[in-house]
């Protein structure tokens, strides 16, 4: 009995360690990754004139409520923003917020 059952643990780690490392070269392998890669969707752009607060503040990195409602809030007093790069001008809106969200925006 002792035997038969070391037998099976021993297929057991055997099977586990295979299937382990098919696994590891599967993750591995350069069209997998590249497959993976292609079909991710791209980040959806948000449009600092258009957008609402809540999708500003859903859309941005580093930008809360307070900080979308006050873009909102320059966009309706100054008009629409002629370059990303404006939105600086907003208080509380620094340099590396906008570099961070650059991507992120659209006019």
């Amino acid at each position: 009995m002792v035997k038969s059952t070391f037998r099976a643990f021993c297929i057991t780690l055997a099977l586990g360690g295979a299937l382990w490392t098919s696994g590891l070269a599967a993750a591995e392998s350069p069209s997998e990754t590249q497959a993976t890669q292609v079909s991710t969707p791209q980040q959806e752009q948000v449009s600092i004139n258009q957008a609402t607060a809540e999708q500003l503040a859903a859309a941005m990195n580093g930008i809360g409520l307070k900080k979308a409602q006050a873009i909102v809030s320059y966009r309706e007093q100054y008009g629409p923003f002629s370059a990303i790069e404006q939105l600086k001008e907003v208080p509380g809106i620094g340099s590396a917020l906008v570099e961070r969200n650059s991507a992120r925006l659209k006019l």
